[in-house]
């Protein structure tokens, strides 16, 4: 009887730890397949105006010239401006029409981050819009300037 008690406490041992380590190669499984998931989540850029292919096609640098961190940056400010001005339609106007979603945290990848940054620089160039004043480039430093001269060369004159 000791004997039968014996080995049955053993077979429960042993038939416990292998449930145990089937419940955890199970857990491991689907936590693999969740993080899966989450790495194949493709985002994709829709932009309707035409010209924008062509302008994306004629840019000197490619995406890979800066880093994913670069265009993510500029990203967040070109984001957050677009956004103010949708939400403020009666002093920008209609132009705004679609809110960008935007979340500095989601990781889009170096392709969406590089397209989007260029979509920003298409309308700037195309609409003569200048979201955010990037690296000292904006329209209105060049008309001060244009003004300065004028001004210079007219008191020169007198």
């Amino acid at each position: 009887m000791k004997r039968s008690i014996i080995i049955g406490l053993i077979s429960v041992v042993f038939f416990s730890c292998g449930i145990q380590n089937r419940t955890t190669e199970a857990g491991m499984a689907k936590a693999k397949t969740e993080t899966e998931n989450a790495d194949s989540t493709e985002y994709e850029l829709l932009v309707f105006d035409p010209s924008f292919e062509t302008f994306l096609a004629t840019q000197p640098y490619p995406e890979w010239y800066y880093s994913d961190d670069y265009y993510r940056n500029l990203n967040i400010q070109y984001v957050s401006e677009w956004n103010y001005r949708h939400d403020n339609p009666l002093v920008y106007g209609n132009f705004y029409e679609t809110k960008i979603d935007y979340n500095p945290n989601v990781d889009y990848g170096l392709e969406l981050n590089y397209r989007l940054y260029q979509y920003f620089r298409f309308i700037e160039k195309e609409y003569g819009i200048v979201l955010i004043a990037n690296r000292g480039n904006s329209v209105s430093s060049g008309k001060q300037t244009a003004q300065n001269i004028n001004t210079n060369q007219g008191r020169g004159n007198n």
